[in-house]
């Protein structure tokens, strides 16, 4: 079953009496938690309509009696049952299951009861007599993270239902700077929401104004400005990330993977690859391909060779003392200056 699919029969009074909910996305699996909740009980419901239970302390045959109880001042009763044992995978529990007193269940569950299994793993053990009637029943629902387009329409849709207009750069930018995690990207967008107004529309100078920029974003930056020759740029930005206490070591290691990346997205351009094969062949976010095929054509082959040697160099030198960690770095970017990258 998909997300889509359950939703839509939900909202048509057609609610499953079981749902197995799991994957890395926790965010949207609460979510949708949250939605049936709302949308099975009222609000002066729930407090008697939701129970909870965990397999950890609770024996399955007590969840099914629950179920096959009829609920009490609520129209049908939510089981919200949290689970790191009878169904994931690689996982042992302490207590001991009558798993066919489910299966029985299942043969004819009560109408007014509906059990959401709220799985704490990436993945159910498929081996299990029980996952796989669970699977044959279509109950399973896999809360993969987002990526790519379909995140960037994501961050959309949630600034849209605020009434608000998230261009996809801007998306594209949050995502570099906050990573995949739902939870963090969604209190980026309600805050950059609350910034813009109603009405507002949030761009790039949005979001580079009120979320922090990554190292690794700010390294991307560095190379920028070598590549434009601008030294002294460069030079106050390696100094902020000193202030930022981050090791000298650390920022080198991270040049070298810039550079690394432009060398290869040369190489993949020769090939005539697209930006968004080169991203599945190099394992890269698509908006830093794009940023970076916009660097690569600063620089020829020869000279991102050269500055790979030189910073593998000066990597073994910092790592022996053969020279101190902040001068070190400080004379490769001062030497930068007086070449021209292509």
């Amino acid at each position: 079953m998909d997300l889509k699919t359950a939703t839509q029969e939900i909202k048509n009074g057609a609610a499953r009496p079981v749902y197995v909910l799991y994957g890395k996305d926790r965010f949207r699996m609460q979510g949708f938690v949250d939605f049936l909740s709302s949308t099975l009980l009222s609000e002066d419901e729930r407090s008697l309509g939701i129970v909870k239970a965990d397999t950890a302390e609770t024996p399955i045959e007590e969840i099914v009696l629950e179920a096959e109880t009829l609920p009490f001042f609520a129209s049908r009763k939510l089981l919200l049952v949290r689970d790191q044992t009878l169904l994931a995978a690689g996982k042992d529990g302490k207590v001991t299951h009558q798993t066919d007193e489910l299966f029985r269940y299942l043969k004819d569950p009560v109408d007014t009861s509906t059990i959401v299994f709220i799985v704490q793993a990436d993945k159910l053990d498929e081996r299990r007599k029980l996952v796989k009637q669970l699977k044959e029943r279509d109950a399973l629902l896999l809360f993969q993270e987002l990526e790519g387009k379909d995140l960037y329409r994501w961050i959309g849709k949630r600034a849209k239902d605020q009434q608000r207009t998230f261009q996809e750069d801007a998306a594209e930018l949050l995502v570099l700077r906050t990573g995949s995690n739902l939870h963090r990207v969604a209190q980026e967008v309600d805050k950059l929401c609350l910034y813009a107004g109603e009405g507002g529309t949030i761009g790039k100078q949005e979001v580079e104004l009120l979320t922090a920029s990554s190292t690794e974003e700010d390294v991307f930056a560095l190379v920028d400005a070598i590549a434009t020759l601008q030294s002294g740029k460069a030079l106050t930005m390696y100094r902020e990330l000193l202030l930022r206490r981050e090791e000298p070591i650390k920022i080198a290691a991270l040049l070298a993977r810039q550079f690394r990346i432009l060398l290869q997205i040369k190489e993949l351009d020769s090939q005539r690859f697209s930006p968004q094969q080169m991203a599945g062949q190099l394992g890269l976010h698509p908006y830093v391909v794009k940023l970076s095929l916009e660097k690569a054509g600063r620089f020829d082959t020869k000279t991102l060779a050269g500055l790979l040697s030189k910073l593998a160099d000066l990597d073994f030198k910092m790592k022996t003392g053969q020279i101190d960690k902040v001068l070190g770095l400080e004379l490769f970017l001062i030497a930068l200056g007086g070449q021209r990258p292509a």
